[in-house]
């Protein structure tokens, strides 16, 4: 079974989004969670992995299942030996059938070198957003509840850019997506990064995807929020 790609970032950045176009331009990502309020369109993340490997992983460390606080420790990370073959029992039962397949999870950046070794053939996708909206929207959301303030949320921010640049430096095989620019009408990054992946661009399923109403909506919701705290 090759190596997977793997999709990453904080969470509230847009990784749903990118995993979601990575899915219709041919990847394959097993029995997917649907959509929720503040995911309308999908999270795009397989839930067994998602809930019966990453948290029960991260609850044995004394971190937060949800990536929150605590954090763990890239240079303190309980062994992880058998991380490969649980993940890929899991796409197997899930009737895999070869080619391109992904696993979407932000939590992953936070424990990158158990990944890496599991994984050393993967492919990377590390998802980024500016910190003042991934900000506003970790304010809004309300899963994202270990923080109430600006300041707690950046700390926060600033320790998965730490993680990034680990990763880089470390040598993995990388590419970076703003999936904004994608809500902006500028799809060239993503269909570089389809590209380089080895799938086939949709473009009609993807620009349906990103749907300019329900960014709008989302762009809308933000400004509401920014208004709220500033008292304008």
């Amino acid at each position: 079974m090759q190596d997977p790609i793997l999709v990453t970032g904080c969470a509230r950045s847009g990784t749903s989004m990118t995993a979601g176009v990575i899915d219709l331009c041919g990847a394959w990502g097993g029995k997917l969670t649907g959509a929720l309020p503040h995911n309308r369109r999908g999270q795009f993340e397989n839930s067994v992995i998602r809930n019966h490997i990453i948290k029960p992983y991260l609850r044995s460390m004394n971190c937060d299942p949800l990536g929150q606080k605590p954090l763990p420790d890239v240079n303190n990370l309980t062994p992880f030996p058998t991380l490969r073959k649980q993940v890929v029992d899991v796409m197997k039962t899930q009737d895999y059938e070869g080619g391109s397949w992904y696993y979407k999870g932000a939590k992953m950046c936070l424990m990158w070198p158990i990944w890496a070794e599991a994984f050393p053939g993967a492919k990377w996708i590390i998802v980024r957003r500016d910190d003042e909206a991934i900000i506003n929207s970790c304010l809004r959301t309300g899963f994202m509840r270990r923080y109430n303030t600006i300041d707690g949320w950046q700390y926060w921010i600033d320790q998965h850019k730490k993680r990034f640049q680990e990763m880089h430096e470390a040598g993995l095989v990388i590419r970076e997506a703003w999936p904004t620019k994608m809500v902006q009408g500028d799809f060239t990054e993503m269909q570089e990064i389809i590209d380089w992946l080895g799938l086939r661009w949709n473009d009609a399923g993807v620009r349906d995807f990103i749907s300019p109403a329900l960014w709008s909506e989302m762009k809308r919701r933000q400004k509401h929020a920014e208004s709220d705290r500033t008292g304008s």
